[in-house]
């Protein structure tokens, strides 16, 4: 009798809390999260016009506790794994807050109520009901996420984060890259020989790091010699001052249960993104797993519920998730303590009121290239880490997410020139080659919608005809409540795509029937015409 002996757990104290890799990790990641604060406080101060005492003194606070509770658990479950695992090289998840959303809740629900009711602390209370109710979506839909990311395929999973890596995250980015590209090009080149060709700089200066120094320096030199290509300067400089202090997060439970006056409005949008960001974070832990570590979905997806909760009760209308980019911070060296240490970060800006400086003083053209480095790498982990032959398929799935992109620009323009695609006609967009109607609806609902029609494709090829149309029916299902291929949950939101994907079911089922048939038959010729199998005479 043999026993096996599992391999031997490292112990604490032989794992370091830092390594050399975590510094490019912590200013690469570290950067990320700076921006997206950035625009954050941006569309507070700007769009739903919040006072900064409000913005500063309350939300602010309240967005870096989230977040430094966020990274430290991160760092933490990480830690875990390496020790459990006996590797040094297990690498955080990355998380923050999630960027699709901080757009949908400034614009889809507290901004009309602000609108309507002229009122910004009513529009805030509407942004932290939307937040609680997405945060038991995401617990309770926690426990059902490991079976549905065990029957979906990989292809479709990353497919779909490629979706998103490829266009929110990497043409937006680009595209501001070259309306400054002094600053913004030049930053890039920066990161990619550093990150890419793995060049040294002196010193030892991490890319991100390097980037910034070298984007600040042409800004301010700019600067002085009269020509603005960054956005600073030292009027900005002085104005940021004005908002130090320090700020901790309060209780903000009578403005969350306020906002559930709109509970109506939140609902349209809450319940499909609370869906939404359960398959955001089952890619993410996909992709963490395809690049060599292997996180627990259930308790991933709770710690985003519950930290977005905590997040929401003491005034954060923002909502955590696990990001996109885990195999790209690890890829630079980053393991355990990058993680908390940006989480430490963003405490300090936050709570101090450094934020706005930080805004003065760094162009942010020159922190986007950290975004556009990290949509290449995972848009390119989805066609490395599945079957070649499956391919075609991470291509199907990347592309409802294009769509939505499209929509979005199209949308943008229309609303710049004061109308929008109901006032225009679909006919004369139509006419023009502009195809909204199609558009919006193949991108609405486009991540899951990516994972199955990606799903789809991987069965076919694979020749598992009666699981292609079990996601086919699948499809119908969802179409049919409107959370995919529809702009609101509702019943028969768009029948005639819900009635498509039965057909595909259908269909699929009987080429599946079919194939069987012909098999069996071909078993039954072969052992006729087997002289191996008939009886003897």
């Amino acid at each position: 009798m043999t026993t096996t002996t599992a391999k031997p757990a490292s112990p604490a104290s032989s794992l370091p809390w830092w390594t050399p890799g975590d510094w490019n990790a912590f200013f690469g990641f570290g950067t990320n999260i700076l921006v997206n604060v950035l625009v954050l406080t941006g569309l507070l101060r700007f769009v739903l016009k919040m006072p900064d005492e409000i913005v500063f003194g309350r939300i602010l606070p309240a967005v870096g506790l989230m977040m430094f509770l966020s990274t430290c658990y991160y760092a933490w479950l990480a830690r875990k794994l390496a020790i459990q695992t006996g590797r040094a090289d297990v690498c955080a998840l990355p998380s923050g807050i999630s960027v699709p959303h901080m757009f949908v809740v400034v614009f889809v629900v507290m901004l009309p109520i602000l609108l309507d009711s002229g009122d910004p602390v009513a529009a805030w209370g509407a942004g932290l009901t939307w937040v609680f109710v997405q945060s038991f979506v995401l617990m309770i839909g926690g426990f059902a996420a490991p079976y549905i990311r065990k029957i979906t395929p990989r292809a479709a999973l990353l497919g779909s984060l490629a979706g998103i890596s490829l266009t929110f995250i990497a043409l937006s980015p680009g595209a501001q890259l070259f309306m400054t590209p002094v600053i913004g090009v030049v930053c890039l080149a920066v990161i990619l020989a550093s990150w890419l060709g793995n060049y040294r700089y002196p010193g030892g200066i991490p890319g991100g790091l390097m980037a910034i120094i070298v984007g600040s320096g042409i800004a301010w030199g700019g600067h002085l010699l009269g020509f603005d290509i960054g956005g600073i300067g030292p009027e900005k400089v002085v104005g940021a001052l004005a908002d130090f202090g320090f700020h901790v997060p309060l209780p903000a439970f009578d403005h969350v249960l306020g906002g559930f006056h709109y509970i109506g409005v939140i609902l349209v949008t809450a319940i499909p993104f609370g869906i939404y960001d359960l398959v955001e974070a089952m890619d993410n832990v996909e992709s963490a797993e395809a690049a060599g570590d292997h996180f627990p979905t259930t308790r991933v997806l709770t710690a985003d519920g519950v930290v977005s909760l905590i997040g929401c009760l003491m005034g954060n209308p923002f909502i955590n998730a696990v990001y996109i980019g885990h195999p790209g911070w690890k890829a630079m060296g980053g393991r355990t303590g990058y993680s908390a240490a940006t989480g430490v970060l963003m405490l300090l800006l936050t709570w101090f009121g450094v934020v706005a400086l930080m805004m003065a003083i760094i162009p942010a053209v020159a922190l986007l290239p950290i975004l556009l480095y990290i949509g290449m790498l995972i848009g390119a982990q989805a066609f490395q880490e599945s079957p070649h032959k499956h391919a075609p398929a991470v291509v199907l799935a990347v592309v409802p997410t294009i769509a939505a992109w499209g929509t979005t620009q199209i949308n943008n323009a229309l609303g710049a020139a004061g109308t929008d695609a109901g006032k225009v006609g679909m006919d004369a967009l139509a006419n023009n080659g502009v195809l909204y109607e199609g558009l919006h609806i193949l991108g609405s609902g486009a991540t899951l919608a990516g994972i199955i029609l990606g799903s789809i494709a991987v069965m076919i090829i694979d020749n598992k005809l009666m699981k292609a149309a079990a996601f086919a029916l699948a499809g119908a299902v969802l179409t049919f409540f409107g959370l995919i291929h529809a702009e609101a949950i509702g019943v028969m939101k768009t029948p005639s795509v819900a009635a498509a994907y039965f057909v595909v079911a259908v269909f699929l089922a009987i080429l599946s029937r079919k194939e069987q048939i012909l098999a069996e038959i071909s078993e039954v010729v072969h052992h006729h015409d087997d002289p191996a199998s008939q009886p003897a005479e």
